[in-house]
C-alpha cells in the first residue's frame, strides 16, 4: 500500500478518443454572461408569483430565445481545460451539471488546487434548496463528489467514482458560504482513496470518503 500522488501517465487528450476540446480561455465572455444571466433566470422561475399574463408573455419570449440558441449545439460528450489556480489544468465536460462553464443550472463552483489538493467556496441559492432554507441532500452529495474526482484526476490521473460514501454531519445552509475540500489518501494500483469535507461557519455539514478507479488509455 503506498501513497503516490504524482500522475503516472499524462493526462489523454480527449479529441483522441473523438471527442471535441474547447479551451476555457476561449469560452466567449458573451457566453459566459449569457450563462450568468440564465441562471439568474432559473431562479426567478423558480421564486416568482407574477400574474398569468407576465408568465405566458415571458414563456413566449423565452421558447423564442430558445429557438434562437438550438439552431447550433456543441457535441455530446464536449471536454473544456480549467485552470485550477497553480498553472495545473483540468479537463472536464463543458455542461458538467456541477461544474459545467456552460451549464446555467450548475452551481458556481470554482475548484482550485491547494498544498492538502482542491478547493471551492460557494453560496447556494434556492435553486438547490431541499428542506426548507437548506440545500438537497443530493446536491451535497454531487459537489462532494465533483471535489473528490477533481482532486483524483489532480493529483493522479482521470478517472470514474466505484464507490462514494456521504455522511451528513448537520444541515448545510443556503445563502452561506460554504468551504468544500477534497484530498487524496492514498493509491493501491488503478485505486484511488479520496476524502472531502463541506464546512458551514467553520463547521463540518457533510464528509465523504469514495474511490476512484484510474481511466486506462488504450496505447
Amino acid at each position: 500500500m503506498t501513497v503516490n500522488t504524482q500522475p503516472t501517465t499524462e493526462t489523454p487528450d480527449p479529441r483522441a478518443f473523438g471527442l471535441p476540446l474547447v479551451e476555457g480561455a476561449d469560452i466567449p465572455d458573451e457566453l459566459r454572461s449569457l450563462v450568468s444571466r440564465v441562471h439568474d433566470l432559473i431562479d426567478a422561475v423558480a421564486n416568482t408569483e407574477v400574474d398569468n399574463d407576465t408568465l405566458a408573455e415571458t414563456a413566449a419570449t423565452v421558447q423564442g430565445l430558445t429557438d434562437r440558441l438550438n439552431v447550433a449545439r456543441r457535441e455530446i460528450g464536449t471536454m473544456v481545460t480549467r485552470e485550477t489556480g497553480d498553472g495545473t489544468t483540468e479537463l472536464g465536460t463543458i455542461t458538467n451539471i456541477v461544474s459545467g462553464d456552460t451549464n446555467p443550472a450548475a452551481p458556481p463552483l470554482t475548484l482550485v488546487r491547494t498544498d492538502e489538493g482542491v478547493s471551492a467556496e460557494v453560496t447556494l441559492n434556492t435553486i438547490y434548496q431541499g428542506p426548507p432554507g437548506l440545500v438537497h441532500g443530493g446536491w451535497i452529495a454531487a459537489m462532494l463528489d465533483q471535489a473528490v474526482g477533481s482532486v483524483s484526476a489532480i493529483e493522479t490521473s482521470p478517472g470514474l467514482t466505484a464507490h462514494l460514501e456521504v455522511d451528513y454531519r448537520r444541515p448545510t445552509p443556503l445563502f452561506t458560504p460554504l468551504e468544500i475540500t477534497a484530498r487524496v489518501e492514498r493509491t493501491e494500483g488503478r485505486k484511488v482513496f479520496v476524502a472531502g469535507r463541506i464546512r458551514a461557519h467553520g463547521q463540518v455539514t457533510a464528509e465523504a470518503s469514495a474511490l476512484m478507479i484510474r481511466v486506462e488509455v488504450p496505447e
